[in-house]
């Protein structure tokens, strides 16, 4: 089940799709060989830690950067050659906004209403008005939180197809983010909208998302449904006398003080955990989300 890739008859379904994708700066691989696909309605939290390679898969995925290997399309489209009219069914908000800083949120706006055919003017201005952001206030002069609800609004009111979040929400306290998340998930439902959004923050996922992918060390290591975690993936303990049973294809491994290993595992296509859940001494444990991003992650 590790770096589950969807398979399509016809590419020009799926909103997103990378295939190989590999990077690196300055010799220091980033991305290694990353395969995934968002289906249409679907919302991915892509998830890792800082510098696992999120940002760079996003540029990539949206033909903002171009990979050492690999390609990415949007809308069945190479993304470093999309066309006019597929650029306008995305909107995409980058971790730290900072286009058109000069510019009030109502000059923005009017501004980029011309160039999104479904621009929703009064569910932009009615956001602006519910998070009290004054509309004529020039952006670099608003605080990080306010800046990065303004780009939130603007990528919502587009009314786009595919909505491309780069933590979204970083910025925010949790009351706040709490709050625009429920309004990316409520305005994306309404839309049908595809949503790609990356995050570190893991309870951000719970809240919102109906797939997630899990970024590790520049490879992709699981991608499923969010719900299907508890029932996919779980620690492993095995006693000193048999860790040399560790699965080959564990997602993490962690040997202790006391000679015993666990490990993170996935069950088979029937279903099955692996032969060394059944060695002497060995123990399945369940683990929720978090626990799951931790033992992977360290």
């Amino acid at each position: 089940m590790n770096a589950v890739l969807k398979s399509a008859a016809n590419d020009t379904a799926w909103p997103l799709q990378a295939r190989g994708i590999v990077h690196a700066y300055e010799g220091r691989y980033v991305l290694q060989g990353v395969d995934l696909t968002l289906a249409p309605g679907s919302v991915l939290g892509l998830i890792g830690r800082n510098g696992a390679g999120k940002s760079t898969l996003i540029r990539a995925l949206l033909g903002l950067l171009q990979p050492q290997a690999g390609e990415a399309f949007v809308f069945g489209e190479p993304a470093l050659r999309m066309s006019d009219a597929s650029k306008v069914r995305i909107a995409y908000v980058p971790q730290q906004p900072d286009a058109l800083a000069w510019l009030s949120a109502a000059q923005m706006f009017d501004y980029l209403s011309r160039f999104y055919p479904k621009w929703d003017r009064a569910y932009a201005q009615r956001m602006l008005d519910r998070w009290q952001i004054v509309p004529n206030k020039v952006m670099a002069k608003l605080s990080p939180g306010e800046r990065q609800r303004v780009d939130l609004i603007r990528a919502l009111a587009s009314q786009p197809d595919l909505l491309v979040l780069d933590e979204p929400v970083a910025a925010l306290d949790p009351v706040a983010r709490r709050e625009l998340l429920r309004e990316i998930a409520l305005r994306a439902g309404e839309q049908g909208a595809t949503v790609l959004f990356s995050t570190h923050i893991v309870s951000d996922l719970e809240r919102v998302a109906s797939d997630i992918a899990f970024l590790h060390e520049g490879k992709l290591l699981l991608h499923c449904a969010t719900d299907d975690t508890k029932e996919c993936y779980a620690r492993l303990w095995l006693p000193a006398d048999q860790a040399v049973h560790v699965p080959a294809d564990a997602l993490s491994r962690r040997r202790h003080d006391d000679g015993s290993v666990s490990c993170v595992v996935a069950r088979d296509a029937g279903a099955r955990w692996p032969d060394a859940a059944n060695r002497p001494g060995a123990r399945i444990d369940a683990l929720g989300l978090e626990d799951l991003f931790v033992e992977i992650a360290e």
